[in-house]
């Protein structure tokens, strides 16, 4: 599979360009830094990891590879079994999985609360349920996977923060779960945005989101 545009609908198609200009407007509303996040990055060593699902993953590990303090976002699957981690199961909508993104980052150079800030902000719209733009099934819901309890209590205090600021016209449906595994998506996935930058789903719902990263993060891009 080279192109998601070979395996949709005409109908599909027919949503791309409104959802990208959806996108881009939530994507202007400045969101709040997060009130509840790690301790100062100052005392934070080592790498680690942050899982979220928001929709399809070439996209989100787009965003996540230009962030400051990111060493590396990885495409693949949780939320389901090791058995159904690939991507013609996944696919069906009846796995539990969701396509999700691990993201290791250098906490002294950027927090959790921030990663969580940058994808409510500009890698996916957490108001869409089951659903990112033309891609429509439970595989493309949003969902942060914790890793413990701090993330737990970081990522639910920065959705009812939102909530109560009202920075969305919806509510955000954001699932926050258990990570109980995850699984990296086949090769021909992985920078998939970076190697395929003329593929038309890549222009018009991937790269936007870049955009919007370099616009509303300029200390925090990084170009590649």
């Amino acid at each position: 599979m080279l192109s998601k545009l070979r395996t949709t609908s005409i109908r599909r198609a027919g949503t791309i360009a409104l959802f990208t200009l959806i996108a881009c407007d939530l994507a202007r509303a400045a969101l709040p830094d997060p009130a509840v996040d790690a301790p100062p990055a100052a005392s934070a060593k080592g790498q680690q990891t942050a899982v979220v699902a928001g929709g399809c993953f070439w996209g989100v590990q787009a965003v996540f590879q230009h962030l400051k303090g990111v060493t590396k976002a990885t495409s693949g699957y949780a939320g389901g079994s090791a058995q159904s981690a690939n991507y013609p199961a996944v696919s069906t909508g009846t796995t539990g999985h969701a396509e999700s993104v691990s993201i290791t980052f250098d906490p002294s150079q950027v927090s959790y609360g921030q990663i969580l800030k940058v994808y409510f902000s500009v890698a996916h719209d957490p108001t869409q349920l089951n659903r990112q733009g033309p891609d429509f099934g439970t595989q493309y819901r949003s969902a942060i996977f914790y890793a413990d309890e701090e993330q737990k209590r970081i990522a639910q205090a920065y959705i009812d923060q939102l909530g109560k600021a009202k920075v969305f016209p919806h509510p955000v449906v954001t699932q926050v779960v258990p990570l109980q595994a995850f699984y990296p998506a086949e090769q021909y996935h992985q920078d998939y945005a970076t190697s395929h930058p003329h593929d038309p789903y890549i222009v018009y719902n991937d790269l936007p989101k870049v955009a919007q990263l370099r616009q509303q993060f300029p200390d925090r891009y990084i170009g590649k």
